[in-house]
């Protein structure tokens, strides 16, 4: 097109929109204050006190951990006065120190060098360029942050890093990033400072590493390398990514890998997985189709029906004739005998 037609078309994208689900004649409302960036979630922590903060991943090799802290604070008593919570606040994307320390940093025009002179107009240059902004602050680059998920009870956060090929080349090896050539991915988790969701500054842990057992061996006889190796008790897995916690504290991990790759074939196809934060064992739920991913974990308020969605299956999926054209699927589970999903 010419003067540039459709320069500003990739700028329209990448934010976070709410729809009212209670309200067909709701018009959409687009929330720039959460930044703009490869979002794969929003997640809420809400405080006692009503204060909250919602957490986001950017879903690409080597970006950031962000998380929004609404300037409001949520009155149950009052719905009216929530409605436009989420367009005043506060954007912070994440440092995780190799001591186990963690603090936020705020995305706020003048400050950490987020000026004119940098290429900061304002504070909407710093919301519409985000990532760019958490370059300029010194944010961990991760491996490919995804999900993420909070406890119910603790508040304790978890971040699903999916995978990574290139670390160790085009991003550094750093603690919470610890595995060159990372195809299998982690899982971190944190609690922030006083369970505070509000808080500056957290204290990070790896909760596993995902990829095969230590002393694992190829299909050749030859010992699997380090970076495959894991730290997973129970069942294995690669490539974490969808993530969320019922209302009895159990982990729920979806995952998606490409399970043609060679390197991958010992995972079996991608999986919906149950995972105990206290003991950390990893118990598998279903197995997909090949070449799927599971994801989209959702459960009825009574948590005896759980939905989870079959994502761009490979085989002739769900028809299993071998001939029908595959497609995606949304697959309802419940118990036997009506019980809680997982219990």
């Amino acid at each position: 097109q010419p003067h540039g037609g459709y320069v500003n078309e990739p700028h329209r994208f990448g934010w976070v929109v709410e729809i009212d689900p209670f309200d067909p004649q709701s018009t959409p409302v687009k929330r720039t204050a959460f930044g703009r960036f490869c979002r794969e979630c929003a997640v809420l922590s809400l405080g006692a006190d009503g204060r909250m903060a919602f957490y986001s991943g950017d879903d690409t090799k080597g970006e950031y951990v962000y998380k929004f802290v609404p300037a409001g604070r949520f009155d149950p008593a009052n719905p009216q006065a929530n409605r436009q919570l989420l367009d005043e606040g506060t954007l912070y994307v994440a440092r995780f120190e190799a001591d186990g320390r963690g603090r936020w940093l705020a995305l706020v025009h003048g400050q950490g060098g987020l000026t004119a002179e940098h290429g900061f107009a304002d504070q909407a240059e710093v919301l519409l360029n985000a990532r760019v902004a958490a370059d300029r602050l010194g944010a961990t680059p991760m491996d490919r942050p995804e999900w993420l998920a909070v406890h119910p009870h603790s508040r304790e956060v978890y971040v699903s890093l999916t995978n990574n090929e290139q670390r160790g080349d085009r991003q550094p090896l750093d603690a919470a990033n610890p595995r060159p050539h990372n195809l299998h991915g982690q899982i971190l988790r944190w609690q922030e400072h006083g369970g505070d969701p509000t808080a500056s500054e957290f204290r990070w842990e790896l909760f596993l590493l995902a990829g095969e057992q230590p002393g694992a061996r190829d299909a050749a006889g030859q010992t699997v390398a380090a970076n495959l190796t894991g730290t997973i008790r129970g069942d294995l897995f690669s490539s974490p990514d969808s993530l969320a916690f019922d209302a009895a504290g159990r982990l729920w991990i979806a995952t998606d890998y490409a399970d043609d790759e060679p390197a991958m074939q010992a995972m079996g196809c991608n999986q919906l997985l149950c995972a105990d934060p206290q003991s950390r064992e990893v118990r598998r739920f279903l197995v997909g189709p090949r070449g799927c991913e599971i994801t989209g974990i959702a459960w009825s308020p009574d948590y005896r029906a759980l939905w989870i969605n079959v994502q761009h299956p490979g085989l002739s999926y769900p028809a299993g004739d071998g001939r029908s054209r595959p497609r995606s699927t949304t697959v309802l589970v419940s118990k036997d005998d009506g019980g809680v999903i997982g219990s």
